[in-house]
């Protein structure tokens, strides 16, 4: 499984800073807009929709204001019109780098990711130079403590789920998209708490990054993109050793 696999773990489990929370919420809320827009208001016949307000509801946004992300991606309540827009592009050595957007200018914030890649070291890249290396994919997170894995693997493979990875302090449940509702709500009527249930796009083959230096310089890249407004996922295909991973984010 990719180093970015346990970055993403990593970062989870540090939980989001006080000072990010109101950006976070406000990037779960856009998503939560397009998913209604383009599949419906009702999370029962809308999968994306779904997993969008359970990601919302797993960082404490409050209902309300999910229910009004809802009505404006329904049109029932005015608003700003967002359009996914997916950007490729390459962090310092040569570690690929996939970026989901949603964004009410284009152009603007093509720009705007160009020059994270710049200032960083790396580079955007034409459209299919890299999303090839991806594919996406179902993620649920467990704490190490709230299961065993033979209790765990039971219960999500049985309920569809197609692979557990030891993630450290985390198990890493992968599903294919379309199962990830049915393996989270087999587990939690197992009475298994899920730390977090995302959508990603899994890299397929991964860059060593055997030294900090190396490994501090991609991980500025991703956190200066994660950090922009209209930037809502970023998947990259490194590895990096545990105890390289321990140096870089003691």
């Amino acid at each position: 499984m990719s180093g970015h696999s346990k970055w993403h773990s990593i970062k989870h489990k540090k939980g989001a800073a006080d000072q990010a929370r109101g950006k976070l919420f406000a990037k779960l809320i856009r998503q939560i807009e397009v998913a209604a827009r383009e599949g419906g208001a009702d999370p029962d016949a809308n999968p994306t929709l779904r997993t969008m307000v359970s990601k919302a509801r797993d960082a404490s946004v409050p209902v309300d204001t999910i229910e009004r992300a809802v009505k404006r991606g329904t049109g029932e309540l005015e608003g700003v019109r967002y359009e996914q827009v997916t950007y490729e592009g390459y962090a310092p050595h040569g570690v690929a780098v996939l970026i989901e957007c949603l964004t009410d200018n284009r152009n603007r914030t093509g720009a705007e990711v160009k020059n994270v890649f710049t200032r960083h070291g790396g580079s955007l890249a034409e459209p299919g130079a890299v999303a090839w290396q991806f594919e996406r994919k179902g993620v649920i997170l467990v704490d190490r403590s709230a299961a065993t894995e033979d209790d765990l693997m039971l219960v999500a493979l049985d309920a569809g789920a197609e692979d557990i990875t030891d993630q450290g302090d985390t198990w890493q449940v992968t599903t294919a998209p379309t199962d990830l509702a049915r393996v989270r709500a087999a587990l939690e009527e197992a009475g298994i708490p899920i730390a977090s249930a995302d959508l990603a796009m899994l890299a397929t083959t991964s860059v060593p990054l055997t030294d900090e230096s190396a490994a501090r310089a991609v991980l500025r890249v991703i956190d200066a993109l994660e950090d922009h407004d209209d930037v809502q996922n970023v998947d990259a295909n490194f590895d990096i050793p545990d105890n390289v991973l321990q140096a870089v984010t003691a």
